[in-house]
């Protein structure tokens, strides 16, 4: 795992990062996975929790959040069902008050209220009022879950912001880093050619916008 802090990931954006990652051939980004309040921003580490339907015994949607520490992002793979919920306002209270860092979700969530009152971020596919109690049951937990078609396995790093969700494997963190700063660096060289007067085509030029996410560029 890399030794840059987890904000330095946040203050790069998720733009870039998953410009980085094209470069790299890292698929990262969560296709369909949202904040709830555009306002809301997250980072941390995965522990992840993957769901099913319920079967004859009925299971549970909620109790695994006990073992989640500070700073943790829980990660709910619920196979993008749009019909029930498995996130709701008790486990945000919860969640918020031991400090978690967030909450996605391959699926909905309901009570998005108190999540915004409390400035607690929520990722989701949306937002449905119907429980899933008695329709998913916990098939298993601290497993490989995929969220918007993306793989994610536990201690992955996942930031989030008010353009989604981008999925950074830890095994290459350092070198989504190095690149994504690298990107950041000359895409700010291009805004300042352009504050000064320079033609946009002339600064893109320059400092080779066209191949900023080009693979193995």
């Amino acid at each position: 795992m890399t030794d840059v802090r987890s904000d330095v990931f946040l203050a790069l954006g998720t733009a870039t990062l998953s410009d980085a990652m094209d470069r790299l051939g890292i698929e990262g980004t969560c296709l369909g996975i949202a904040p709830i309040d555009p306002d809301f921003t997250l980072v941390g580490r995965a522990r992840t929790v993957r769901y099913g339907p319920c079967g004859t015994q009925k299971g549970t949607v909620g109790d695994f959040i006990d073992d989640f520490s500070a700073g943790t992002v829980a990660v709910l793979d619920n196979a993008g069902r749009p019909d029930c919920t498995v996130w709701g306002d008790i486990l945000t209270e919860y969640a918020h008050r031991n400090a978690l860092a967030g909450t996605v979700i391959d699926g909905v969530c309901r009570d998005g209220a108190l999540s915004r009152s409390l400035r607690y971020p929520v990722f989701s596919r949306g937002r449905y009022m119907r429980t899933g109690k008695d329709r998913v049951q916990v098939e298993e937990l601290d497993g490989p879950v995929v969220i918007g078609g993306v793989r994610v396995v536990p201690g992955d790093l996942l930031v989030g912001d008010g353009d989604g969700v981008v999925v950074v494997p830890a095994p290459h963190e350092q070198q989504v880093f190095e690149v994504a700063v690298s990107i950041d660096e000359r895409e700010e060289k291009i805004r300042e050619a352009v504050r000064s007067g320079s033609p946009l085509a002339a600064a893109r030029e320059r400092f080779g916008y066209h191949s900023l996410q080009t693979r193995g560029a």
